[in-house]
């Protein structure tokens, strides 16, 4: 018999409220997902329906209320803070619609903290390939203000990448970005899980940017409400992702 590879991440009867008593806010209700190695996934819906909350409890940035997240076969619930910390460090990459680089820092240094924090010191080597990756080996030396927003966000691709996580988390990645920018930090993600089997999970709202992953789930007020696998190639993949959102807004 094959054994299945267990997922990347994994949410059960996942649930988070804010508040208490009658000021208690549900923003996640009973998620149950997985997410398998290899896999882009968008996570979409209306504002306020627990797409972020979904990805901070999915990444351990933020304490579920009940339930368990499992990431790279780890409980994150039975983990004191510090060794949360340290799973983040080992297994989970971020980048964020605010690029949060380093003004002071050049490129390579800004790819090189994550690393650094865990501290490990990264070989000169292994930072030029970073950035060699997302297409930056020319820009090592620059600063945030030196770059374009576009190649802003690709260096922090790259230090989300640098300690090889197994999950990429991205939350709205391309809302500060140009058409233009935003096509290549989509094609790139979309690269390194077809290249590098790296799972990506990815908040948004714009259809275009589902449109790269392999599949869609659509939230309402805090509840998985449909899904969708996105078909490779099809051209009006947005129309239909679209059309899906449409309908949870109407």
């Amino acid at each position: 018999m094959i054994r299945q590879k267990e997922p990347a991440v994994r949410l059960d009867e996942v649930r988070k409220v804010h508040g208490a008593n009658d000021r208690a806010v549900t923003a996640l209700d009973g998620i149950t997902m997985e997410f398998a190695r290899g896999t882009f996934t968008a996570i979409m819906g209306p504002s306020g329906s627990g797409k972020s909350t979904l990805l901070h409890c999915a990444a351990g940035l933020d304490r579920p209320t009940s339930g368990t997240v499992t990431i790279a076969g780890t409980d994150i619930g039975e983990l004191n803070e510090n060794a949360r910390t340290q799973l983040r460090r080992r297994h989970v990459g971020f980048v964020f619609q605010a690029f949060n680089l380093v003004g002071s820092l050049t490129a390579a240094q800004n790819v090189e903290l994550p690393a650094r924090f865990a501290g490990r010191r990264v070989p000169a080597r292994e930072v030029a390939a970073a950035l060699e990756a997302v297409g930056l080996e020319d820009r090592a030396l620059h600063r945030p203000a030196e770059l374009s927003g576009g190649q802003q966000q690709r260096v922090a691709l790259a230090r989300a990448l640098i300690t090889r996580p197994d999950v990429l988390f991205a939350d709205e990645p391309t809302g500060a970005l140009d058409s233009r920018s935003s096509k290549d930090v989509l094609a790139l993600m979309r690269n390194l899980v077809d290249d590098h089997e790296q799972t990506a999970l990815m908040v948004t709202h714009d259809p275009h940017a589902a449109s790269y992953a392999d599949a869609a789930i659509f939230l309402d007020d805090g509840r998985i409400v449909d899904s969708m696998e996105v078909e490779r190639g099809r051209p009006d993949n947005s129309a239909v992702i679209a059309a899906r959102m449409a309908g949870l807004e109407s």
